[in-house]
């Protein structure tokens, strides 16, 4: 695996452990669909919803925000995956939320987060 998707995938494993010690529950990972991917879908409890979240990992900073990376057209891939999901699952009593959780780990040091809740709506 290259490099980069090692990033990704620590990334999104730290951006689970984030989640569950918030009382998050982790119903998914990488849930894809067509062109679209959730790269977690988690449950929160209080208030009860269900949240899709898109994480963005960076390694060192390199002039941009991880977060910069979800672009409308990012959004709308999301978006469709979402739907499907919910159609799949069943979910369409929860209230949806779309989150970004940004990651940058850097050499040295603990990694940093940047959890942004309703980041964006379909």
């Amino acid at each position: 695996m290259a490099a980069h998707n090692d990033t990704g995938v620590r990334g999104e494993q730290l951006a689970a452990g984030l989640l569950e010690a918030k009382g998050y529950q982790i119903l998914d990972r990488n849930y894809r669909f067509e062109q679209g991917e959730v790269d977690l879908v988690a449950l929160r409890l209080d208030p009860a919803e269900l949240v899709f979240v898109e994480v963005k990992t960076r390694s060192g900073y390199y002039g941009e925000y991880p977060e910069a990376a979800v672009t409308p057209a990012k959004q709308q891939r999301i978006f469709k995956a979402a739907d499907c999901y919910l159609y799949e699952k069943k979910l369409f009593t929860l209230p949806v939320r779309f989150d970004i959780i940004a990651v940058l780990i850097p050499p040295q040091g603990d990694p940093v987060f940047h959890h942004i809740e309703d980041a964006f709506r379909a």
